[in-house]
């Protein structure tokens, strides 16, 4: 099973008249909200700083942009930029998983030591202006979290990564999370080998929670493949197929500014069909679909 390219790909470049988004412009949260598609990027400029830009389209491939990012870095947390966001509508508010990429050396508010790379979560009414809201782990380097669309059991969940491994999170308040278990391992010798982590978030459907996520190998070739977790307990990997739904093939995926690279942050779930929108070479932003009924039958049947 391998998802199909949008023949509109590269679906969003850099912009060379912003000096933000100039070099690279990737890794992009995608929702659909009151019919239309709302997308959430990560862009540098030539100081490599990340910022999150906001496009907007009426059918997923053609996008406008605003002028200036929605979210920039503000704290010595931050400094060195916000990347890859991940954001869930969830009961009538919008909740942005981002990476904070800090400076080394204590911070000024807490005179705590950071580690540089903390996932943190903030929270908006309209999608423009974002309440950060706070960390979901602190004092270690983490990254690729993802909030579930709705509660299990009466609680928030999020996925997140502890080096090399995809973990869950638990939380009555979006604000303390805990009961950290750790679901999916790198498989040595196979495409995610080496590192695993979340792509977008899971897609609910009757037979448990699709999953498709992100892993590299020894060989540094990140692919996306698929997984499903049960519905009431997602710690349990129901089904995990060996082999992957998307491999780095174009140029543009291939030569970038991190070659070899295809990274899902979005999979939306448009009128039975789901988009994949991904990063390719850390450089642009790429659109891959496939039928989600037939994309379950599949990992159903051979994972």
């Amino acid at each position: 099973m391998r998802l199909t390219r949008h023949p509109a790909n590269p679906v969003l470049k850099p912009n060379p008249f912003n000096t933000w988004e100039a070099l690279n412009v990737f890794n992009p949260s995608v929702i659909v909200h009151n019919g239309l598609f709302h997308m959430h990027y990560r862009a540098q400029g030539v100081d490599y700083v990340s910022h999150i830009g906001y496009a907007i389209s009426q059918d997923g491939v053609h996008w406008n942009r605003l002028q200036q990012p929605v979210l920039s870095p503000s704290s010595d947390r931050d400094a060195r930029g916000v990347e890859d966001p991940r954001v869930t509508e969830l009961e009538g508010r919008f909740y942005m998983a981002y990476t904070a990429y800090g400076r080394k050396g204590p911070y000024p508010e807490t005179g705590t030591p950071p580690t540089g790379i903390t996932p943190m979560i903030a929270v908006s009414d309209n999608l423009l202006t974002w309440e950060r809201l706070g960390p979901v782990v602190e004092n270690e380097d983490n990254k690729d979290h993802a909030l579930f669309p709705a509660k299990v059991g009466e609680r928030y969940v999020t996925f997140h990564r502890r080096p090399p491994s995809i973990w869950l999170a638990f939380s009555d308040d979006l604000r303390r999370w805990g009961d950290h278990r750790e679901i999916i391992k790198p498989r040595p010798g196979l495409w995610d080998g080496k590192r695993v982590g979340a792509g977008g978030l899971p897609i609910l459907t009757e037979a448990g929670w699709l999953v498709l996520y992100h892993g590299y190998d020894e060989r540094h070739v990140y692919c996306m493949g698929a997984a499903l977790l049960d519905l009431n307990d997602p710690s349990r990997v129901l089904k995990r197929p060996t082999e992957p739904i998307l491999v780095p093939e174009e140029t543009w995926e291939i030569r970038g500014d991190v070659p070899n690279v295809v990274f899902g942050c979005a999979n939306p779930v448009i009128a039975g069909e789901v988009y994949l929108y991904y990063g390719g070479a850390d450089r642009v932003i790429g659109l891959a679909t496939a039928p989600l009924a037939e994309l379950l039958a599949w990992v159903l049947a051979v994972g």
